[in-house]
């Protein structure tokens, strides 16, 4: 068993090698958006129903990308307000076309991430060079 994680230093590459699909982060930042758009409507309207709604599909998207894309456990369940940062800090740098570095940087020296389908930038690389060599 793996030692817990002490810091949020440590956290942040764990939590990207965790995402290493980019169709895993895609369905974080689509469930963040939501999450966060029925989150103000509830507040603006005043209808706190919309509460749960904006915590299902916050959630909903995400756990769902990890149980049956990536093939691992969310890292929410162990660490809940890291990983809530995170998927904030990693909308983010999607948004504006930083992710690619920290995501190289999270998997240096052959790190992997847990996922049954997790694979590291340079393994996404390769085999999107061969799915356009074999068409």
């Amino acid at each position: 068993m793996s030692k817990p994680i002490q810091t949020y230093g440590e956290f942040w590459p764990f939590y990207l090698r965790e995402h290493s699909l980019p169709i895993t982060r895609r369905f974080h930042f689509v469930g963040s958006s939501l999450g966060v758009a029925t989150a103000v409507a509830a507040i603006a309207t005043g209808r706190w129903a919309l509460v749960p709604a904006a915590l299902v599909s916050a959630y909903g998207f995400a756990w769902f990308s990890h149980f049956f894309i990536e093939r691992n456990k969310p890292a929410s369940f162990k660490y809940p307000l890291w990983s809530f940062i995170s998927d904030f800090r990693m909308a983010g740098l999607m948004a504006v076309g930083q992710l690619d570095a920290h995501m190289e940087r999270a998997f240096a020296n052959g790190a992997q991430g847990s996922g049954a389908n997790s694979l590291s930038p340079t393994q996404l690389a390769q085999s999107q060079t061969q799915a356009q060599e074999a068409r």
